[in-house]
């Protein structure tokens, strides 16, 4: 039986423990172009056990996950279109996700959509004590995104390495990951939402007016599951609130038996 005593659910930064992690991608609502770095992705949350793809692969608009499938060890489930307006696809992936989530092998599940018709899906899972993952663009309806415990927006990993130079409250232009495929439109820089981060971080703070980084991460997470530095121009969150010192006061400080330290934050106006 999995081990689902573990709780990863913290910052984008964090190592997530090797969690024993199904993968369902519709192809229907996901990027082929991202496959590859998503699945890097996933590994740091865990460890992709299953990789399934869902759709109708004799189409022409699968073409382009054909050339990955193989490379990347996913599976495909060919799924036909039987009528005009019905998503047969969408059926078959939650009808796997039900067997596999009562095989009770696993301790998480990624999902691999922008379509809200999964959050059902995802709510189901989390009431059964896994966690859940979700990948999409940032077109994707919040109420998927809220049902799931992570939700990553691909933009972030088609941007690749970007700049930590930020204006004031938006986030830096993008410099594209290089890619063999037709370059896709970048949407509108993510404006930096400093009254939900700093509301968070007013919870996260001890009895001193301090909080650990971490558990600022973890809560930043569970109010906002979509929450990712990376929008901001910041590949961490300890960069994020080492830059912003319009907003935040740091320190280290050296934990207790160890020759490692802690960052520790608050508001630059406390205290």
């Amino acid at each position: 039986m999995a081990n689902r005593s573990k709780t990863p659910t913290g910052s984008s930064q964090s190592d997530e423990g090797q969690l024993r992690l199904a993968v369902l991608i519709d192809a229907d609502n996901a990027q082929a172009s991202v496959i590859e770095a998503l699945l890097e992705e996933v590994a740091r949350f865990g460890d992709a056990i299953v990789r399934r793809i869902y759709g109708d692969f004799t189409s022409p608009a699968s073409a382009a996950w054909k050339k990955v499938l193989q490379r990347n060890a996913i599976k495909p489930i060919q799924q036909f279109a039987y009528s005009t307006g019905k998503n047969a696809t969408d059926s078959t992936l939650i009808i796997d996700a039900m067997d596999l989530l009562y095989t009770d092998n696993f301790d998480g599940f990624c999902l691999v959509t922008s379509d809200s018709d999964f959050t059902g899906l995802a709510t189901r899972l989390r009431e059964a004590g896994l966690m859940v993952f979700g990948f999409g663009e940032r077109k994707t309806p919040e109420a998927f995104r809220n049902a799931c415990h992570r939700f990553v927006f691909v933009e972030v990993l088609r941007a690749g390495d970007r700049s930590t130079d930020t204006d004031e409250d938006e986030g830096p232009k993008r410099r594209p990951r290089k890619t063999t495929q037709p370059a896709e439109p970048e949407p509108a820089p993510a404006k930096f939402p400093k009254k939900f981060v700093l509301r968070a971080l007013e919870q996260s703070v001890d009895d001193s007016g301090w909080a650990d980084l971490g558990t600022f991460g973890r809560y930043l997470v569970k109010l906002q599951p979509d929450f990712d530095s990376r929008l901001y121009g910041f590949r961490k969150l300890s960069d994020l609130v080492r830059s912003r010192t319009d907003l935040f006061q740091t320190e280290e400080r050296k934990m207790e038996g160890s020759n490692q330290s802690a960052i520790y934050v608050r508001a630059r106006n406390s205290g």
